[in-house]
């Protein structure tokens, strides 16, 4: 499995399970999911790095259309209004395409109890 050491494949699979119809997916829920929403900066580059195929530094329109496929073989595409609602959380500079290094969109959440920062990719919190 790609993501083998960064998650879970059991998450994966629940993740995968909970948006097999079309239009059911959502960014936000099946980074929560699979358990990427809590993975540190590190661990968040690791899975940008599998999900660019073509490693340009960048995830197009095209990969994230085949977003599910790069978590599980056989997973379905994308709809095109999913994929483009999911740019569209993604694309903070209006290029058209998501990039890992300050032009995702990396939400830092602060946890008031424990004074701490923990970045999110693609997760809005």
């Amino acid at each position: 499995m790609a993501f083998k050491g960064v998650l879970n494949d059991a998450d994966i699979t629940a993740a995968l399970d909970g948006c097999k119809n079309a239009d059911s997916f959502d960014h936000k829920k099946f980074f929560k999911a699979c358990g990427l929403a809590g993975k540190s900066a590190d661990e968040v580059k690791k899975a940008f790095a599998i999900i660019d195929q073509d490693k340009s530094g960048f995830i197009e329109e095209e990969e994230l259309k085949l977003f599910l496929q790069t978590f599980k073989a056989g997973a379905r595409a994308l709809t095109d209004a999913e994929t483009k609602t999911f740019l569209k959380a993604g694309d903070t500079d209006g290029d058209g395409k998501i990039g890992v290094d300050g032009e995702i969109n990396v939400c830092v959440k602060q946890d008031k109890s424990k004074k701490r920062e923990r970045k999110r990719f693609f997760y809005h919190v």
